[in-house]
């Protein structure tokens, strides 16, 4: 997959805000006290590896891991300078939620979080929805042969 280069001050940025507006969600980072149930039920709806991605953001102070709740219930996470400085993601949306904006409202906050500590820019990590992103933000894909920040990364290995 690819790495994505998102501007933090184009228009797009306010126009992802008005759509954002439009999610019934509360949108806040996470606390401290918060960061074993996130991170378990980050490795429980998405992989271990996001787990560890957002237990590493949730330490940062301020935290750089932002959540969805509706309804009292998290349905969504967003990171950002977890793996390398300047990184959006990982970020994910439970499915029985996905389509509502919760998505867009998490990307909205974390860009506008990055932008608020000096970023001119967000990489978007080996990007999984890359169309979602294109469309979105304008993001374009960094030409890099896919030798990204993730590669030779240890893994499990399944027997």
């Amino acid at each position: 997959m690819a790495d994505l280069l998102v501007s933090l001050y184009t228009d797009r940025l306010s126009d992802l805000e008005e759509q954002a507006r439009r999610a019934e969600v509360l949108i806040r980072p996470v606390l401290p006290p918060e960061m074993h149930l996130v991170a378990d039920w980050v490795r429980e709806n998405f992989s271990t590896n996001w787990a560890s991605e957002v237990s590493v953001a949730i330490s940062r102070q301020p935290s750089a891991c932002l959540i969805a709740i509706d309804s009292g219930n998290l349905v969504g996470f967003a990171c950002y300078d977890t793996t390398a400085r300047g990184f959006f993601g990982p970020t994910g949306v439970h499915p029985d939620s996905r389509g509502k904006g919760v998505g867009i409202a998490l990307l909205s906050a974390s860009l506008q979080a990055m932008k608020s500590l000096g970023y001119a820019y967000a990489i978007i990590g080996d990007a999984g929805p890359v169309d979602f992103y294109v469309n979105a933000v304008g993001a374009m894909p960094i030409p890099a042969d896919n030798k990204g920040i993730y590669q030779g990364m240890l893994r499990v290995k399944r027997t």
